[in-house]
């Protein structure tokens, strides 16, 4: 089970971390993701991480003001995102695969999705 957290309403500039607790206890063998869906478009990939946090890969979009980490020890990825823009808005879902590292930028890798969490930038 997953539970994303941490999202509101911000303005343009402005960051926000975003959390997403799992339970289990394997938490550490999982890719981790972030996805994102605005109104009216289908869900995209932002960025995900390896299981021990070795290996990270972010969308060209977010590239340089998203940064994605995990604490094992907390069974917790988070979505640290800076400098946000108006085209951030939408509902941010984190996802776990437990697949091998590979092709993480797809949504058919992903075996479990949390609830999402609404983020939303003011210009």
């Amino acid at each position: 089970q997953l539970q994303a957290s941490g999202g509101g309403l911000v303005q343009t500039g402005d960051s926000l971390r975003l959390s997403c607790a799992a339970s289990g206890r394997t938490f550490s063998s999982y890719t981790m993701g972030w996805f994102r869906q605005a109104p009216g478009k289908e869900r995209e990939f932002v960025v995900a991480i390896s299981g021990r946090g070795g290996s990270t890969f972010y969308a060209d979009s977010v590239k340089g003001r998203l940064t994605i980490s995990r604490d094992n020890a907390k069974n917790t990825v988070y979505l640290q995102m800076n400098s946000l823009k108006p085209e951030d808005t939408a509902v941010y879902y984190c996802a776990a695969s437990t697949k091998t590292w590979a092709n993480v930028s797809a949504r058919e890798v992903y075996d479990y999705w949390g609830q999402g969490t609404q983020v939303t930038v003011s210009s």
